[in-house]
């Protein structure tokens, strides 16, 4: 791909269209075959590609640690079984150090969130046109597509509405163990008494909206933040490599350098999205 004819500009651009399918007003139910075509189709469209790769890689993770659960000895452990009882270790160490609540699914969650999100981001050393080119290949030999329309993103946390639908489920989350602990209206009244108050009834019914409007502020942006964080970042660290890619010169020792630099950034962001979500859900559950 990178040896065809495209600009530079229309091959960043490529690497950076998602393989979307839905509704479009003219084609009817169909495959993009360009970034118009795609925004065309609305909100209900649907990445295939992310999904593909999240789904796949969620999958991935579930099936290695029950591997290693089902074949776990008590006399010497294989290195498998090592790698998995010391992720646990360190999650489980990060819970309860973090989450004062009590709760059996946080450790679990946090788990999942930090191996399924670290697998994902991992998709980022693998050399950006490798996997692209061999989905063009594919779409020409067997669906007989146009390969400048066969499109193919391998990071699913460079997709904004990836990181969002994870933040959304962890938003859910801390709705209910908000009003598990403290009761819906323990819950109305945290958004509505804090944090000004005043000794007379009066007053505080004036500074209800005021109340209201800060603590929601801080309840949405924290969603927002999750979302945008392991995005942002995950983002930038692709384009980089699509430009290391674009330029052809010194292409493999950069490629190597920024990869080196890379792997930290990408476990460091599956571990920060873990710890604010296990903090989040920590601050729900308590009370004021």
């Amino acid at each position: 791909m990178a040896g065809s004819n495209l600009t530079t500009t229309e091959y960043i651009q490529h690497h950076l269209q998602n393989l979307t399918f839905g509704h479009h007003p003219d084609n009817g139910w169909s495959i993009a075959h360009s970034a118009t075509e795609a925004a065309d189709m609305g909100f209900w469209a649907i990445h295939l590609d992310t999904m593909g790769w999240s789904i796949g890689l969620g999958i991935l993770f579930l099936w290695i640690f029950r591997k290693a659960a089902k074949t776990a000895t008590t006399g010497v452990p294989s290195g498998l079984q090592n790698f998995v009882e010391l992720m646990v270790e360190f999650v489980d160490n990060s819970v309860k150090e973090t989450f004062h609540g009590k709760s059996r699914l946080i450790a679990p969650l946090s788990l999942t969130i930090f191996c399924w999100i670290f697998l994902m981001n991992l998709m980022d050393l693998v050399p950006v046109d490798f996997l692209p080119m061999l989905a063009q290949k594919i779409g020409v030999l067997v669906f007989n597509a146009d390969p400048a329309h066969v499109y193919f993103k391998v990071v699913s946390t460079t997709d904004v509405n990836a990181t969002l639908g994870m933040s959304l489920a962890v938003f859910a989350l801390i709705i209910f163990y908000a009003i598990r602990t403290k009761g819906v209206s323990g819950f109305i009244g945290e958004l509505t008494l804090h944090p000004f108050n005043a000794p007379s009834k009066i007053a505080m019914i004036f500074l209800i909206p005021v109340n209201l409007l800060l603590e929601l502020v801080t309840l949405l942006a924290k969603p927002v933040s999750l979302a945008l964080r392991l995005f942002g970042n995950l983002y930038a660290g692709e384009l980089i490599f699509i430009l290391i890619a674009a330029i052809g010169l010194w292409q493999l020792p950069l490629h190597f350098a920024w990869a080196v630099f890379h792997l930290l950034i990408i476990t460091l962001q599956a571990f920060i999205f873990m710890m604010l979500t296990i903090v989040y859900l920590s601050m729900a559950t308590e009370e004021h």
